[in-house]
């Protein structure tokens, strides 16, 4: 199987350009769709998901447009938006069964699958409670089980995991990557910890751009040699942040410690540090511009 974005633009009303020209391939497997707020990311999740149309481009499901005809990848998309709704008043099962109703699944098979996904989201004991008491987390594990329903070989899931706590936040992660295997699986953030330990791949946005889309090993190891650690007094860093280099800075008893991506050490008592993936998040965020591989030019 195979999903391939073709520069795919969208504009809104009044001249707002929330995609520009983006082109990506995937195949089985977790991409990270990562990037801030307002990079276009649930717009993009909108085009695959058929709800939306693009201004220009298209999208390819196994060689179908799915502009011209999107029932050949609604019958195997599953997807969980960003705005995911519920009615409050009915339990789980009653939920679910309405869902599958809606998706052509009735009877015996979609009381047998509801029984199987409630058991997998870890929902069984729960499954006769109004959904209106669950908490968040146990609201985006019925999230899932919804977007499971017909067994997809794209699923898409938009900021899955705003407003849940660290505990649930991790195990809804491990519930994403369990569910890779033989299918597509994308999951738009802005949290780097949500992506960094599952993520197959990951294409970082910003502005509406596709910056990178790269292995997470290969994007870090872009920035080998190129991140360093300088301690300041307080109130003693802005040079250095009005030189734009700084990604992230952590405040210590003895200072104020700048994190920087440079291609030489910003001042001489900068120290070279590890690059992780925040370090080329923030990096790719900050320029706002598309980039080669370091990698590759090296070559």
């Amino acid at each position: 199987m195979e999903l391939q974005i073709l520069e795919l633009g969208k504009v809104y009303r009044r001249g707002v350009v929330a995609l520009r020209e983006i082109t990506l391939r995937a195949e089985p497997g977790v991409i990270g769709l990562l990037g801030p707020n307002g990079a276009g990311k649930s717009t993009l999740m909108r085009i695959l998901a058929t709800v939306a149309r693009p201004t220009s481009g298209s999208v390819l499901w196994n060689g179908t447009d799915i502009g011209k005809r999107p029932d050949a990848l609604r019958r195997e998309l599953g997807y969980l938006p960003q705005d995911f709704g519920v009615y409050p008043n009915l339990n789980a099962v009653e939920f679910l069964r309405y869902l599958a109703a809606a998706k052509g699944l009735t009877g015996r098979p979609a009381r047998r699958r509801i029984d199987e996904l409630l058991e997998y989201v870890n929902l069984t004991d729960a499954a006769h409670r109004p959904i209106g008491g669950y908490s968040g987390g146990m609201r985006q594990r019925v999230g899932i089980a919804q977007a499971l329903l017909n067994d997809p070989q794209l699923l898409i899931v938009d900021e899955p995991t705003v407003g849940l706590d660290p505990a649930e936040r991790a195990r809804f992660r491990d519930m994403i990557s369990h569910l890779a295997g033989e299918r597509i699986v994308i999951l738009s953030t802005h949290i780097v910890s949500d992506v960094e330990a599952v993520a197959t791949s990951i294409a970082m946005v910003a502005g509406g751009r596709l910056l990178r889309h790269a292995r997470p090993a290969d994007l870090v190891g872009e920035l080998s040699g190129r991140v360093w650690t300088t301690l300041h007094r307080a109130g003693d860093t802005a040079d250095l942040e009005r030189s734009g280099l700084v990604v992230r800075m952590v405040r210590r008893p003895d200072g104020v410690e700048c994190r920087v991506v440079s291609d030489r050490a910003p001042d001489p008592s900068a120290e070279p540090a590890e690059p992780t993936l925040e370090d080329v998040y923030m990096a790719l965020a900050r320029d706002g511009q598309p980039v080669e591989p370091r990698i590759a030019e090296r070559a």
